[in-house]
Parts: structure tokens; sequence; C-alpha cells
């Protein structure tokens, strides 16, 4: 059936702040699904509180609303909608994650979609009950003859030793509705199982557990699905978890297409989830089903039902290059998968099953060193706060980009130097697994543990400890040559196992430009393939590459040729003017979605200045790799060797590194040193303002304050410099995100510890001393430069003193007590830094006021955390606007800026210490919330503001 005719305009829920458990994949879900309305002419209408985002762009809807996420939010919207005549018709709350839904349910519990004659589309309210409510799921899987754990639901106390007592140790707890597998675990004895209970029926907001026979190291596997109206069905993508049960699916290293299920076992689970999804609801949508096969018998059970879409359906639209949210949201405005063409090919029907000639491996990335003392142990609770995809043209090359990807100061899977040789603490690791066990196992095969001690240990299937076991092989195998006399077929097969060239240099003890050198001599060179979501069978009309070796190029060759002649290379460069703009990988504390937000606007402003867009990043959650996005995307990892063979084969004019964070600025001095372009502020622009020394000169000479400061590298020189600046001092190396390991010290005695800490952790890092300003309020700025003329887009005040980082701090646009003349200071600064910088593009500086004297803490010369919160808030395109100065295109002289400045808007900080309870909550200079909100105020007598302005002083630490 065509589009529904009845509905005029859909109001679609975002998923607000980011948390762990709920990340940026509905950012990407949201954004898809909006574009996707709007292209069938229907108007759109958002709400999210999230101004990190893209989704709540005006780019994406025709009415955005950044409200708190709540019901009288949603009263507000539609009472407004119908006194402007344009009344909302219906309502999508599937791309929102768990928040939208609960919010969806709440406002259908209060009649509020009635009342205003709105319908839910996308989603059946009976089937997200049934799927949340564990008994309810639980009844209907025993009904549909579907295998089930054995258990029930407990609702008190009491109820739940009882059915403990039926079932028998071990046992799992799961409480219903509830995120990233809060107040779940499992329990071995009875002892565990009393505090466990009473964890999870307060965790769960309806007070219910389910109580279950635990089925620890089974196997489990996920499958993507979409269902339309006409009762057709496509799996779009099956996922095989690399750790079995007993690690949240979140938190697990995740493989598409599944590596291990025999094609008649993956045909009865087919089937099994199109009878559950029945099951459940006749619904149109997306639909995301887990299941656990025991290794021994094959029976399979299911665990549970997302029937909306989720984290696996944003990595099944990476890794089959099949839109599924926007898929989903033409069926829920009424067409059937028949109807629709799939936009990879442009030709094909959307009714056609995605067939991959790849691998894709997903890792997480974890931030436990954020939280000292944190339980690091992975179980049903989600932990981590972000995640890489690496796609390869078999699991170990996959595998090896994936942790590539990882920016955790590693080069792939092992082969830097850095194992673990202690056999008992191996075990440990491999029995008890927390963020690092995958490098373990590399690290207990190259230490001689046997195969079946490893694979006892981590119930992992033996396929993939295979071939974990086959890349220590060829290790030993290279090892045991020079430069000189190694067989080049033997780096060509390291090269398709993804290996890369720092580990070929580490495993042959020279250095990587001799591998290079090397590869282009004897004609080992990668190209780059299309994700095209059917295998080749049909051309792709989406430019979206991964590179790959898996091509047999003869081994030596006069004068290589341009990677656009070479055989099997599916990415030709065009003749047009083009712009590299590098992404900021995984997402993690300090450094998140924001970034992901300024390089959106980046390709968009690059477009529209006339240049080819090509974006390189490698996080599966994030509009940036939407093949939609740029007109080339690579997905491939942020890292030296990937970044610098896309560049030698693209030709660009110069790379954009000052939107994608930290990641992308530390390429710059690479960049520079192989002459390729950087295009805005240059490195060493960038470097004088990260070296402590050379920007304090900057600032004398410019007779602007700043806290009295010193550099050194030792503890012992570091007490004989604390006495010259007296304490409290802020200690912390230099080169780092997101205040990572910065404190306060008090006395000698600290700082001896804390310095000392620091040079375990990095070795050979310059350690900044500064005198630490007490009582002072900090502000900060953003600003665009094009070298002379400098536009200040906007002043925050923090609400909190100085001394938390200014990603944890409540802060107001504008600010909301400094006099005239503190803010013309500020100004004053700005300006004269951001020119002295020669910044071209964005800069954010940093400031501490005390007793009307400011002083300047530090300059980032690049897109910050706060720059897509002031777009939204003053309701201007900033980054737009810098990105034509960076490129040459505009002087901040050519536009027009109407900020729309009413009221204030306070930035909110949200953290996720629920998912590690025994952890300091204090805030000090290391950053430490995952999201932020934002809420608007009229002025400062709002009940918000004063509630929070009065606990200013409540969480500072040290």
């Amino acid at each position: 059936m065509p589009k529904n005719a009845n509905i005029r305009s859909v109001l679609i829920i975002g998923s607000g702040p980011i948390i762990i458990g709920q990340a940026c994949e509905f950012d990407y879900s949201g954004s898809q699904a909006a574009r996707s309305i709007r292209e069938e002419g229907i108007e759109v209408a958002l709400i999210n509180s999230n101004p990190a985002t893209i989704m709540t762009d005006p780019i994406n809807a025709d009415y955005v609303y950044l409200k708190p996420l709540e019901k009288k939010s949603i009263v507000e919207i539609l009472e407004k909608h119908r006194q402007m005549g344009k009344p909302i018709d219906a309502v999508l709350p599937t791309m929102g994650g768990q928040t939208a839904l609960n919010l969806a349910i709440d406002c259908d519990k209060a009649g509020v979609w009635e009342k205003y004659d709105v319908k839910i589309i996308g989603v059946d309210i009976k089937a997200i009950e049934t799927t949340e409510d564990r008994e309810k799921f639980r009844l209907l899987m025993l009904q549909l003859d579907a295998g089930v754990c054995k258990g029930r639901t407990a609702r008190s106390f009491l109820e739940g030793k009882e059915i403990a007592q039926e079932i028998g140790f071990p046992l799992v707890i799961r409480p219903s509705f509830t995120l990233g597998g809060t107040g779940g675990g499992f329990v071995n004895t009875p002892e565990e199982f009393d505090k466990a209970l009473t964890n999870g029926l307060h965790a769960s907001p309806v007070h219910e557990v389910l109580v279950e026979q635990s089925v620890m190291g089974w196997k489990e596997y996920e499958l993507e699905l979409l269902r339309d109206g006409n009762g057709n069905f496509i799996i779009v993508c099956s996922i095989e978890n690399f750790d079995p049960m007993g690690i949240h699916t979140g938190d697990s290293i995740t493989v598409a297409p599944a590596m291990t299920l025999p094609d008649t076992l993956y045909q009865k689970m087919r089937d099994l989830a199109i009878k559950v999804m029945n099951g459940i609801g006749q619904f149109a949508g997306g639909c995301n089903i887990q299941f656990s096969v025991n290794p021994e018998t094959d029976d399979i059970i299911v665990i549970e039902v997302n029937p909306r879409v989720s984290r696996s359906s944003a990595l099944a639209s990476k890794a089959t290059g099949y839109p599924i949210a926007k898929i989903a949201a033409k069926m829920a405005i009424g067409y059937n998968l028949d109807e629709l063409i799939n936009p990879i090919t442009g030709t094909t029907s959307a009714f056609f099953e995605p067939a991959i000639d790849y691998v894709i491996v997903k890792v997480p990335r974890w931030n436990f060193d954020k939280f000292p003392g944190s339980d690091r142990s992975l179980g049903l609770q989600m932990k981590s706060v972000g995640e890489t995809m690496g796609i390869g043209r078999n699991f170990q090359e996959a595998l090896q980009k994936a942790c590539q990807s990882l920016e955790i100061r590693r080069n792939g899977l092992g082969a830097d130097g850095r194992e673990l040789t202690d056999i008992n603490a191996l075990k440990q690791s491999l029995a008890h697994p927390s963020w690092n066990r995958l490098f373990h196992i590399y690290d207990a095969f190259k230490a001689g543990m046997s195969f079946r001690t490893i694979r006892q240990l981590t119930k992992i299937d033996p396929w993939f400890l295979h071939q974990i076991e086959e890349l220590i092989e060829l290790e030993r195998e290279i090892e045991q040559y020079d430069l000189d006399d190694v067989p080049a077929e033997l780096i060509r097969t390291a090269k398709q196992k993804g290996y890369a060239d720092r580990q070929l240099a580490h495993l042959l003890q020279v250095k990587e430009s001799k591998i290079y050198q090397y590869r282009q001599d004897h004609n080992i060179r990668r190209v780059y393939k299309c994700v095209d979501t059917c295998a080749a069978e049909f051309e792709a009309k989406t430019p979206y590459y991964y590179s790959t070796f898996n091509n047999q190029l003869p081994i030596t060759q006069d004068r290589p040729e341009p990677v656009s002649d070479l055989p099997g290379n599916e990415s030709v460069r065009s003749d047009r003017k083009k712009v590299v703009i590098l992404g900021s990988g995984p997402n993690r504390i300090g450094q998140g979605i924001e970034f992901d937000y300024s390089c959106v606007h980046g390709v968009l402003a690059a477009k529209e200045a006339g240049y080819e867009t090509i974006m390189i990043n490698c996080n599966p959650e994030t509009v940036s790799t939407d093949p939609d996005v740029a007109d080339k995307l690579y997905f491939e990892p942020v890292f030296w060797e990937h970044v610098h063979a896309i560049i030698m084969h693209e030709q660009p004019e110069g790379v954009i590194v000052q939107l994608g964070g930290q990641t992308a600025l530390k390429m710059a001095e690479k960049l520079t040193r192989y002459g390729i372009k950087i295009i805005g502020t240059s490195w060493e622009a960038l470097d004088l303002a990260e070296d402590r020394g050379l920007f304090s000169d900057m600032l004398r000479k410019l007779d602007i304050p700043y806290p009295k400061f010193g550099t050194v590298r030792e503890s012992e020189a570091a007490i004989e410099l604390s006495r010259d600046l007296g304490f409290p001092l802020l200690v912390r190396p230099s080169y780092v995100l997101g205040g990572q390991s910065m404190k306060i010290v008090i006395n000698e005695t600290e700082l001896e510890q804390h310095v000392m800490k620091i040079l375990s952790d990095i070795p050979d890092n310059n350690i900044l001393l500064d005198h630490f300003l007490e009582n002072a309020i900090e502000a900060e700025a953003d600003a665009i430069c094009d070298g002379e003329n400098v536009y200040i887009i906007g002043i925050m005040e923090h609400i909190e003193p100085a001394g938390i980082h200014s990603g944890d701090s409540y802060a107001l646009l504008p600010p909301f007590d400094l006099s005239e003349a503190v803010i013309g200071q500020i100004e004053e600064y700005t300006k004269k830094i951001a020119v002295a910088l020669k910044t071209v593009g964005l800069i954010n500086i940093q400031f501490a006021i005390k007793d009307e004297k400011v002083y300047v803490i530090e300059a980032n010369p690049r897109a910050s955390r706060t720059v897509p919160f002031i777009c939204k808030a003053y309701q201007e395109p900033y980054v737009n606007y810098a990105t034509k100065v960076m490129l040459g295109a505009n002087k901040v002289t050519d536009f027009t800026f109407k900020p729309v400045k009413k009221g204030y808007a306070i930035k909110i900080p949200v953290f996720s210490f629920n998912k590690f309870p025994n952890v300091n909550k204090e805030l000090g200079p290391e950053m430490k919330s995952t999201g932020e909100g934002i809420y608007f105020i009229d002025d400062l007598h709002d009940d918000f503001f004063l509630k929070v302005y009065s606990e200013r002083n409540l969480y500072l630490s040290r």
C-alpha cells in the first residue's frame, strides 16, 4: 500500500542526552528517519533535549523542539501545532531508544495521544509492553513454542527467593523496563542472591525482575529484521557475538555476518524470528531479536526482542549498507517493502536481503580509567561508552582494523611488545572478562597457554580462537627473517590479515617507513572495495568504501600504477577539487557526538563551497558515517597508515583536522611532515597552543594574565617547582583529552604520588604544574577567526567554581553575573589570542576570573564541545561559516550574524554513575560526564537555575 494520505505531519521523539547504553546510534536513526519522512512531503516535528546532535539541527526537521523529554513537553508541542492549524497526525517513537519508547507509553497511558488524535506509527504499544515485561514475554514465547530460559517474574523479595529455590543456581536476574541491562546480573550462590535481587527490584521502574536459569557460556546471535504492513519480511543481517552469553551485547565484540552458524541452524533461527515477530504484533517496522544457542546440543532459545531500531540496527545498517531507519520510517507511514527502492543501488527493490562479501567486526570502547575504583568486570550491565567497526575481506583483517581504531595506544591486536606474560594474571583475565580480554587471548597464545585451557576459560567458539592462534603462528614465521630476506608473499599475507606497517616494523625490528617502502617496491598495495548491499551483483550508487589487500597484484613492478588503475579497485578518483574531513573515531568521555555534529556540518559547507567531500571515520553509530552525507565515505580507522593511503589515492587540496576532536588533531603534525596541506589553522599554531611554555610566552607578549606555571619531567623537579608556584596546584600531562589524569594537589606528598602515576601511565610526557586559582569563576568563549578578523559566537559562564572540568559543569549562555569590565577583558583576550595563533576556523578559550581580573587557562584552536550548544541556542550554523573560512571561500566579515538571543540556555552535564555504583561521584579537573542536555530559561528567577546554583560547590573535589 502506498503512503498513508492521512499523515501530513509526524512527531519524532529523540533519545535525550547520551548515557552508557543509549548513545549516538539514535542520533543516526532519528536523523535518517526525519529525512526519509520529509522526502515524502510530510512535515516533521522533532523533540530531543540533546544539543550536540545532528538530529536536533534545523536541516533535519521543519520544527525542532529542544525540550526535556517529558509528558509536559509533548502536550505543549501538540497544543502549539493544533493552534497553528497544523496538528500533529502521528508520532514515531521507535527512533529514540528506550527513552522515546517509555515516553510514548507514558503519554499513551495518560490519554495524550487519544486527546490530540495522534496515531502511534512504526510500533505497537502492546508489542513494546510484551517485550519489555519479562513475564509477559516469557509466557508468549512458551505459547509460540519458542525456546526460553526457565524462570518467572518476581514482584517482591520473598517471591524472588522462592523462584530461586525452584530453579536452582546459577541464575540470572533481569529487571523489567531498564536500559543497557541496568540492575541485571549473574548469581552463582545463595549468598550473592539477596543483594542482586534487591538491586534488581530497585533498578526496575515497575519493581519487577525476571529470575531465570543462567545460560552463561552459550553462544549468542542476533538477527536484524524488517517487516512491512503486508507481512513481508527481510532479514537484513545476522550478527554473532564473539563473546559467549554472559556479557551484554553492547560490551561484546560482534561479527557480521555470523561466522559459526551452520545454514540449517540459521534457517531454523530465521523461521523462529519471523514466528516471534508475528507473535508480538502486526506492526510495520524494524526489530532486533537475540538468540542463544547451546553449543553442545544446538538448542535455540530467545533471549530478548527489541521492536524498534537499536544499537544493533545502526551497526547492521553500516555493516550491510542497507539504511534500516530510512526504510523503517517509510514503512511507518504506510509503504510496503516491495514499493520501495534500495537507496544504495538506486535500482533494486528494498525487498531484497543484503548479501555481503566481506566481514564486519565491532569492538566496544570503554573508559574505565575515568572511574577509579570501578568494577571493571563485564556482565549483563553495559559499560562501554562507544564502539569502533572494522571492515575486511576476512575476520582477521576486520579484527585488526577495529583494534587499530580504538585509540588506546595499540597498533592493532598485539605485535607491539605490550603483551602480558604472567600466566596466572592471564588465566584470571580470561575467566573474568574485562575490556582487555581480547588482547589477553592473544597474549595467552603467545605465552604458550594451550588451546584447550583458553577455550575452557573463555567459552569462546573454537573457530574464533583458531583465528587468533593463526596470527601468532604467522608472527613467529615473520620473526625468523630480516627485512632484507623476508619473502614478499609473507608480508602480503600479513597485510591481508590486517597487520599495520607499524606491527610488521615491530616484528622485523625496523622503522615503519621501511615497511612502507618495502611494500611499494614489491607492489603490495591496498585497493578500495565498495559496500554495496548486494555482494557486487548490482552496481552501487552510494560511494562507500573500505580497503583491503585481497587482490593478487604481481609481486614486483617497475612503476607502481595509480590505485584507480589497480585490478580489483572500485574507488575511482575524480578530477574535482577535493577536501578530506577526518572524523573523531569511537565515542569516549571527553570526545563525543558533538564532533560528529561538527564533521557533518563541515562536509555540507565544503559541498556548498564546490568541493568533493571525502569523510574518513570508523564509528558505526554516527551520522558522519552515513553514506548519504559526504560525496565519498571511507569506513576506515582514523589511524595514520589508512589516512595516508586514502590521501595518496584521492590527492585532495588538503585535510580538515579541527572538526574531529583530538583524534583528528593528533594527525596534524604527521600530515605537515609529509607535505600534506592542513586546511584552516596550521599544525604550528595547534602545537603552540598545546605547548604550555610557548603559549605562555605568547600571552606574556600580548600582556594577557595567566596562572603561574612550570613544566617538569620527574617528581623531584616537581617538588622543587611547587615551592616557587605555591599550593594548591593543578597537575596534568600535556596533549590529553577530557582532562585525562588532571588533578588538584594540596601538598608535596600528593604532588609526588600524582607525578609518579602520570609517568607510569604516560612515560616521557611533559607534566604541567599550574598555580590553581581557588574560588575563581570559570568562563569560556568560542570564536571564528580568518587570521585577521574575529567573531565571538558565544561566551558561557560556568555555574560551578573553577576546578571542575568544563565538560562536567553546568554553564549559562550568555554569562549571568559577570561585570561588563570582565566581559570586555574576555572579548579582548579572545580576539588577541585568535589572531596571534593565526587561527583560521574555530577556537575555544577558557578563562578563570578572580577579583575582577581575567586569567587565560588554555586555548584550543579547533571545534569544541560547546560549539553545537551555541549553534542550537542562537540558531546559527556557525560550523558552516567556520568551514568556509577554513577553505578560504569566505572571510569572517562576509557573514551577517543574526543570533536569536532570548533569556538563557543552560548546558546540563549528564553522568552514567549508575553503571559504577561504588565510584566516587565527586567532580574535579578530569571529565566524567557522558553527555549533555540543553534547557532554556527566561530569567534567573527560574526554579531549575536556582536549585543548580545553590548546589554549585557540592561536588567539587580534587
